[in-house]
């Protein structure tokens, strides 16, 4: 099986950036890292180590820090760590499933690699680099353990995987779209201004980008508790509120789907019920 790989290098407002995409069978994607003042965010995927590590051998790394324990982003942890000697901080929900052999789909690992085991160090509330400190800040939804990092310095704020897109179609099965409303409000509280997301890239206007998927979310959540209280099915929602077949739903065996957005909200809104008849 042929998997198409591309390699983008580029540097915006002194954010040095890696970006690797892979193509297979209509099936495209792509994750990035990003390096400024000595941090590294996030590794990228062992299925493009070749590309990552002539990205990393050009950079000055002080430190890695992980936006979340997903393949994608922690690929390279293991070279990084025991090759170039550099520590890595994440979260500390996922410190031991990463300690360990990766638990993920065969789809997954054709795509970004089988990631090697490393061991991370927790990572506090703040963290300083060369000439700056850094607001380390909870944002769970996609992954239980996912940070975004905010450089106090320079106002660039780094959100993993939080924003992606602004109009989301698809999600993992476990991934919580209640909670990355949460997360996008919290996020928004702070002050910043260049916005670096891990498959998106650098955003334009960062605040405005995820001010409008906030604001999309939103209303997709108050249209899908509509409807289920007027009775419609998360399987009816999903044939009008997502009629396009998305390829990564029939690759992925259904571990991506449009229907885990539907159903997260509902989980949330019964489960908020509940909790005001107690």
């Amino acid at each position: 099986m042929l998997l198409k790989k591309k390699f983008k290098q580029e540097s915006i407002h002194g954010v040095q950036i890696g970006n690797g995409t892979i193509r297979f069978q209509g099936v495209k994607l792509n994750v990035h890292c990003f390096v400024v003042d000595g941090v590294l965010i996030d590794t990228g995927a062992k299925s493009l180590e070749k590309e990552f590590k002539r990205f990393f051998s050009q950079q000055d790394i002080d430190q890695v820090v992980i936006t979340h324990f997903h393949e994608d982003h922690t690929g390279n942890a293991a070279f990084l760590q025991k090759e170039l000697q550099l520590p890595v901080y994440m979260n500390d929900k996922m410190l031991d499933y990463c300690k360990n052999e990766p638990d993920y789909p065969l789809y997954r690992k054709l795509f970004w690699g089988k990631r090697p085991p490393f061991h991370a160090k927790t990572i506090g509330k703040n963290f300083s680099s060369q000439n700056a400190t850094w607001d380390v800040i909870e944002t769970p939804g996609h992954a239980i353990d996912h940070l975004a990092f905010l450089n106090r310095e320079t106002g660039q704020l780094f959100t993993g995987d939080l924003y992606c897109q602004e109009r989301t179609k698809v999600v993992l099965r476990e991934e919580s779209i209640p909670t990355i409303i949460q997360s996008l409000k919290k996020v928004l509280t702070y002050d910043f201004g260049d916005v670096f997301c891990c498959h998106a890239g650098y955003l334009e206007d960062g605040r405005a980008s995820l001010q409008k998927k906030l604001d999309y979310l939103l209303e997709l959540q108050g249209e899908i508790i509509k409807l289920y209280e007027d009775g419609v099915s998360p399987s009816q929602m999903k044939k009008s509120l997502f009629p396009k077949k998305y390829p990564i739903i029939f690759f992925s065996s259904g571990e991506w789907d449009s229907l885990h957005i539907i159903n997260s909200i509902i989980q949330e809104h019964i489960n908020h019920k509940k909790q005001i008849i107690m």
